[in-house]
Formats: structure tokens, sequence, C-alpha cells
């Protein structure tokens, strides 16, 4: 059976980071989700989706939250992924979730930007990911069972 990824992430630097992973999106089949913002963020040749852009400091933080897992659902069903990979954040985590609740894989990749301190999600993801990269050595202090290859830029 050939793999499906679904590549995940915010907008912003986790989507730049996922855009690092474009051989292996060029290589399987798949497709991207990300937030929807006012640049419409976009990897030619991909089939994309949006999401409700999620700040956890505003007040539409739950109902965006909420809508997205619905967003996601429907993508998820539509798509079947066998494999999701994400660089995060907040948006991303219903995905993450409903593909393990059925089963798939799930790979995450803490952010280039966490040196010493994990992001929140990275926290919550940590115990559900199949397999869970760290870009800084020091992180291994954090995720002590993460695995570390160096950066993906």
């Amino acid at each position: 059976m050939e793999k499906k990824i679904c590549f995940a992430s915010s907008s912003g630097g986790h989507f730049e980071q996922l855009v690092m992973l474009r051989p292996l999106m060029e290589k399987y089949d798949s497709f991207v989700i990300t937030e929807e913002t006012s640049y419409k963020a976009n990897v030619k040749g991909q089939k994309m989706y949006y999401l409700k852009q999620v700040n956890r400091k505003e007040k539409t933080f739950i109902p965006r939250m909420i809508a997205n897992t619905f967003i996601s659902l429907r993508i998820f069903r539509k798509e079947k992924p066998n494999v999701v990979i994400s660089t995060g954040v907040l948006a991303t985590i219903p995905m993450c979730l409903i593909a393990k609740l059925h089963g798939k894989k799930l790979i995450y990749i803490e952010s280039f930007a966490k040196v010493t301190s994990a992001t929140l999600t990275g926290k919550l993801l940590y115990k559900y990911a199949d397999q869970f990269y760290v870009q800084w050595p020091e992180m291994k202090k954090i995720f002590p069972k993460a695995i570390y290859l160096g950066g993906i830029y």
C-alpha cells in the first residue's frame, strides 16, 4: 500500500520549516494543511488545505480550535493519510490527534527556534508521536526519547 502523507504546520516559521521537507512531499502522495492567513501560504504543486489561524491568547481560541477539529476531521476522512508529519503548532493538534485515534503514524518535528525550551504543542504531542525529532542536541534533555539529526534547514 502506498503511503499518503499529511504535512501539517501553522503559518510563519513553522510553515517555512515544513517546506524544507519538500523532497518528501514530492516523493510521496501528499497534501499540506496550514493556517489561512492574509498572505495565503502555498507549496507549489501540492494540494493545500487551510485551517483557522489560532492564537491561545485571543478570545476566539476555543471556537477556532473546535472549528479546526471539524475541518481536520473532514480533511482526514477525504484524504485518508497513513502518516502525519507536523512542525506544529496549535492549529495542527486536531489533525495529529485524529490521526493517532485512527491508528496512523505521527511524526513531530520540534521547532528549530527552540534550543533550550519546548513548545506547548511539542510537550503535548511528545507522548503521542511515533517519532519525535528535535533540531538541537540540547533538546534531548527535555525530550529524552527524541531523535536528533540536526536542523532541517
